[in-house]
């Protein structure tokens, strides 16, 4: 019995020490939310000047130069690129993105010539790497928390090219969308050919001195790789609360132990007083009765 209480006090001692890590946890995750979700908001007041800087070219070319960017074609191959992160204790965040990539290459590709893939963070690319499937970008990008623009330009430049050579003919971009702090969703968004640029409403006819094509090739690429980062900044979002809530889950389900033993714990010394005091009594009352 003394041998059992031990082991229980120990268990609720590790278990104690737990629950301080994924308490401690989740404060800096909650933290981190905030953070991502203002730098998030911060840049869609910035996509909205890219969106419609973007918006202007376009109308203004679309009867001269149909940009490569911008024209559909036969779909033959098409690319994916997937946004997960580079740790996890994320609960569901990573396997989402996983589960949705293998389905959609499983329901819409009978071999690995008509698709091809790219990620964003380093489990993707561990994920990417273990299933066998082709890459376009041989080299794990790194998410971290502070992620810049720069970060992305590789693999994002390596799909522009890849579609503008008529090597890939879709991109379609998997990531988890944030809602909220309690809910997310996983999106699919096709980012090549580039078809959904926001209506600009100014109606100020503008010259463009270096020349609609040139122009197009300069504003284009930026728009995709802007798209590509802000998804990034919201997939971020996702990623901490998805810890955040996580390591919530984590600490519940360790101070809910922590009761369970400590009952059984205590029961358990119970019984051993009760029983040490029968004994005590029992040989009182037989030295009593031998007097």
């Amino acid at each position: 019995m003394a041998n059992s209480l031990r082991e229980v006090k120990g268990r609720i001692k590790s278990t104690k020490s737990t629950a301080q890590i994924t308490k401690a946890m989740y404060m800096v995750s909650q933290s981190k939310v905030k953070k991502a979700e203002k730098t998030f908001k911060s840049y869609q007041d910035f996509m909205e000047r890219i969106s419609n800087m973007a918006s202007l070219v376009v109308k203004k070319s679309k009867e001269d130069y149909p940009h490569p960017l911008l024209t559909s074609r036969e779909i033959k191959k098409t690319a994916y690129l997937i946004v997960t992160s580079d740790r996890g204790l994320a609960g569901a965040y990573n396997s989402s993105v996983f589960k949705e990539l293998t389905e959609m290459i499983k329901n819409n590709h009978k071999d690995e010539d008509e698709y091809i893939c790219g990620a964003v963070g380093k489990l993707g690319f561990n994920y990417i790497k273990k299933m066998n499937y082709p890459l376009i970008y041989d080299e794990p990008i790194l998410i971290r928390d502070d992620i810049m623009f720069l970060d992305i330009i590789p693999i994002s430049n390596a799909f522009i090219n890849a579609y503008i050579e008529g090597q890939i003919d879709k991109l379609v971009i998997i990531y988890n969308h944030f809602i909220n702090n309690l809910r997310i969703e996983i999106k699919e968004d096709v980012i090549l050919p580039i078809k959904d640029i926001k209506e600009n409403e100014n109606g100020i006819d503008y010259v463009f001195e270096t020349g609609i094509e040139k122009t197009l090739d300069l504003i284009l690429p930026m728009y995709v790789k802007d798209v590509i980062y802000g998804i990034i900044l919201d997939a971020k979002c996702s990623e901490h609360s998805s810890r955040m809530n996580s390591m919530k889950s984590a600490t519940d389900n360790a101070e809910e132990i922590i009761d369970k033993l400590e009952l059984l714990y205590n029961r358990a010394r119970q019984n051993v007083v009760t029983t040490e005091l029968i004994d005590i009594i029992g040989g009182a009352n037989a030295i009593g009765g031998n007097e």
